[in-house]
């Protein structure tokens, strides 16, 4: 491995039909792989899929837009993101931990919340399920994989999260496709927790002061994949192999030489995952 995707999902359906081949192009760019769940089915999948590859690893848990019904469109999702509804779940801590026993999984996530165009009466839920999930981290050792949403103009889901992790956290994880404030960010920084980047950084400045300023031991590289695919394969489907392209424009904001900041990251991957 020359570098590590800290956050993709290669298990979606999104993949059916070439799933190997992602996962081969993967492994030939140099690229290792965090295969992340988001519902109980798709952290089965992520499990499976670690099973059948050395350089693939899994997270598993409760994505907090899954822990009720809901419905989320192109507006909320992006341009080219199918509508879907989610059916709702219920955290069962008994079955994601015997998903973990099965081995290869690194982190619990993704887990936190959501609060973009939430309907109020479901942050409760949100904040419950998340709770149960840190839980979880911490009987199982291993590190959280947060998303965190605010609602639009607010820095409110990060504040709340924030909140939850330093009262029932023993150990700290990784902020997923970190969009907060510099400020936010600094209170992440102190408690021990890293912030990944995404494609999105290949298209927009609006990461820049979070990436320039935070030290680089406390950065990961992800995809996201399906979604954020980079430049130059915008409009396409995002995969692992793309890594290379964000880690690049990472060090070209940082002002710093590509290979080193490559193995930066993944000496911060296997230090947050231990793997």
């Amino acid at each position: 491995m020359k570098y590590f995707d800290a956050h993709t999902h290669a298990n979606f359906v999104a993949y059916a039909t070439d799933r190997d081949e992602v996962v081969r192009r993967a492994v030939e760019a140099g690229v290792g792989m965090n295969v992340v769940g988001t519902q109980f089915d798709t952290s089965k999948a992520a499990v499976d899929l670690a099973q059948r590859y050395d350089h693939v690893w899994a997270t598993i848990g409760l994505h907090p837009i899954h822990t009720t019904s809901s419905y989320h469109d192109e507006q909320e999702l992006g341009a080219g993101n199918k509508e879907f509804t989610s059916r709702g779940e219920v955290f069962d801590s008994a079955a994601y931990g015997a998903l973990a026993a099965r081995g290869k999984v690194i982190a619990v996530g993704e887990c936190g919340l959501d609060y973009y165009r939430v309907d109020p009466t479901t942050k409760d839920i949100q904040q419950k399920a998340f709770i149960e999930q840190i839980e979880l981290a911490n009987a199982l050792g291993v590190p959280l994989m947060l998303h965190v949403r605010p609602s639009q103009g607010s820095q409110d889901a990060y504040l709340d999260a924030l909140e939850l992790v330093k009262a029932h956290a023993k150990g700290a994880g990784d902020v997923h496709f970190f969009a907060g404030s510099w400020e936010t960010a600094q209170k992440f920084l102190d408690i021990g927790f890293t912030l990944s980047f995404t494609g999105v950084v290949t298209f927009t400045h609006d990461y820049d002061e979070v990436i320039r300023n935070a030290p680089l031991d406390r950065l990961l590289s992800e995809t996201d994949a399906p979604y954020v695919t980079p430049v130059p394969h915008r409009g396409k489907r995002n995969e692992s192999s793309y890594i290379p392209l964000i880690v690049e424009r990472i060090a070209h904001i940082r002002g710093g030489d590509p290979e080193v900041v490559a193995a930066r990251l993944l000496e911060n991957a296997r230090r947050v995952f231990r793997i």
